[in-house]
């Protein structure tokens, strides 16, 4: 790993003491690791919104009895088999399953498959979390 670079950043006390109280409750030993996640998570996202290659998983609770849900989870993930690398299935109760669909690919296909799989009949909740190696 190269060596690290020092700089200074000015910043308002009230700012400050805001972003203390935030690595406080999230755990962080120091301001300057906090400052490298703010800065890769920049990263990430500019190279989201670029359209660039993403990863993510795709996760979904779901009623399973909801006529043909299953069916058109399969067919979804099937038809994108170039960007679904994977996919977990746990049953939760009698009635209800999370599914997790590991995703790669362009970040609007990604984001369409999500939608698709999001928007089905019988899908209770779900979420597309994305990211990239924010280094590109």
């Amino acid at each position: 790993m190269p060596e690290a670079i020092r700089f200074g950043v000015s910043m308002d006390p009230d700012l400050l003491e805001k972003f203390d109280t935030l690595l406080e409750q999230k755990g962080y030993s120091n301001r300057s690791e906090a400052l490298r996640d703010l800065i890769r998570e920049a990263l990430v996202e500019d190279q989201w919104e670029a359209g660039q290659e993403v990863v993510g998983t795709i996760t979904l609770v779901y009623d399973h009895h909801t006529r043909e849900l299953t069916d058109q989870l399969t067919e979804i993930q099937h038809d994108h088999d170039a960007e679904v690398l994977s996919t977990l299935h746990v049953h939760l109760d009698r009635h209800h399953c999370l599914e997790t669909v590991v995703v790669k690919g362009d970040a609007a296909v990604v984001q369409s498959i999500a939608d698709k799989l999001i928007g089905i009949r019988g899908v209770l909740h779900g979420r597309l979390v994305a990211t990239t190696s924010g280094l590109g």
